[in-house]
């Protein structure tokens, strides 16, 4: 009789803690709210341009963001799980996991909020809207707007030699891009204020056509008919890089005002 009441117990010790189990992994991955970071915007402003992390370690971090490539070989745009690079001539191309990164900020993008938007909107008065809709500054906000854009003016950034120049010297000749009446997607992010120095406080956002073979850093925009997602991401992670480069660079300037220059 001993022996069977110990078993009985073993028995419901093992159902409970199964269960548990099983429990845990029908629960919500909580890795979907979090905004997935490499490197600090500070240190790309400061030319530290060596990528450390693959587009396929990216991948397994989220579906949805923007960066940049190794030496800054151009605007990176991560949508639906796929990563492109605009090059310098604005085109698009598809990149293999292999390639490399310097900065990115990637997440699994789950929509919070979706609105139709059908009246044109200038860029400021659509981050004014965003602004209007969202509940709090304090977390970080992944963006999406797709559908037709009246007027679009986007940029991207050649690739660099060593020794790198820093940002916001690159961008002097930046070669800048227009679009009229073009249909695509806007993606990127909008940063709490206090995340200054690690990523760009306010809204970064990144262009890509609908037949994906063209687009940019977006300067400023028109919208059309439009339909905007929003996606309220309340966790963040930061990966640092490993690497002699990062750790020489001096990250105790405050470089807000070249970080406004190279947006704009």
């Amino acid at each position: 009789m001993k022996n069977l009441c110990a078993y009985c117990c073993l028995a419901g010790l093992y159902y409970v803690l199964t269960g548990c189990t099983s429990l845990s992994k029908e629960a919500p991955r909580q890795q979907d709210e979090v905004l997935y970071q490499v490197s600090t915007i500070d240190a790309l402003l400061s030319g530290d341009y060596d990528g450390t992390y693959t587009c396929g370690e990216l991948r397994q971090h989220g579906d949805f963001g923007i960066g940049t490539f190794n030496a800054l070989d151009g605007e990176m745009l991560q949508l639906d799980g796929a990563i492109f690079k605009i090059r310098s001539d604005g085109k698009a191309y598809r990149m293999p996991d292999s390639t490399r990164t310097p900065f990115a900020s990637v997440t699994h993008f789950e929509a919070d909020t979706v609105i139709e938007l059908t009246r044109p909107l200038s860029f400021e008065q659509l981050c004014t809207y965003i602004d209007s809709l969202i509940p709090t500054e304090n977390i970080f906000y992944a963006i999406k707007v797709e559908g037709e854009f009246e007027y679009l003016k986007a940029r991207s950034v050649p690739q660099q030699s060593k020794p790198y120049l820093p940002l916001v010297e690159v961008v002097k000749t930046q070669p800048i891009f227009e679009f009229k009446n073009e249909t695509g997607t806007l993606v990127g992010f909008r940063t709490p204020p206090y995340m200054k120095g690690l990523n760009v406080p306010g809204y970064h956002l990144h262009f890509l056509s609908s037949d994906q073979t063209r687009g940019g850093h977006v300067l400023t925009c028109t919208l059309g008919k439009v339909k905007l997602s929003i996606d309220n991401t309340s966790a963040f992670h930061m990966e640092l890089p490993a690497t002699s480069t990062f750790q020489r660079v001096d990250l105790t300037q405050d470089k807000q005002d070249e970080l406004e220059k190279v947006e704009k």
